[in-house]
């Protein structure tokens, strides 16, 4: 396995899934800061993110911009060719990316994925398809522990390791 992007899912990966309103209308949404630390390690480590998300929040560019991930999409009801459209930018094919989502609108891209990831609580039906389901629930470092794996079966967990200085 040899993989380039990483591509998410926000609500109900990267967050628990829940939306919150203020009485002004504010939307609120939490992200795993051990989350966090992984998709900088990971772009640290030469690879690319790509967030691909059916809803729009300013809050999400935000996070996206925090990390460093480089392709942000919002409002996209066909993921899967939003996806081709990157592959094709940073010539790439399918074999070299991992997904993870968590409902039925993710599906296009987990089918054709070189491997796929579902959070614990991801529907029943993404779980049936993903190439593996994580112990750890959305938002709560289910995208880390997507990206641990994904080091490990790569063999570049010291290239890790070292990045942080840990020995």
């Amino acid at each position: 396995m040899s993989i380039k992007l990483l591509v998410l899912d926000v609500d109900g990966t990267m967050t628990d899934g829940k939306i919150t309103y203020t009485k002004s209308g504010d939307e609120l949404k939490s992200f795993c800061v051990k989350d966090g630390l992984a998709i900088s390690s990971w772009i640290k480590l030469g690879g690319k993110v790509a967030i691909i998300t059916g809803r729009e929040s300013k809050i999400v560019e935000n996070r996206a911009n925090e990390l460093g991930i480089e392709f942000c999409y919002q409002k996209i009801k066909d993921k899967a060719t939003k996806l081709e459209e990157i592959l094709n930018e940073l010539n790439i094919g399918w074999d070299s990316v991992a997904v993870i989502g968590d409902d039925l609108n993710d599906f296009s891209m987990i089918k054709r994925a070189n491997i796929s990831f579902a959070p614990n609580n991801a529907s029943s039906y993404i779980k049936k398809c993903v190439s593996k389901i994580l112990t750890s629930k959305g938002g709560e470092g289910a995208v880390r522990e997507m990206i641990e794996y994904i080091l490990e079966e790569e063999g570049r967990v010291e290239e890790l390791l070292n990045l942080w200085g840990v020995e």
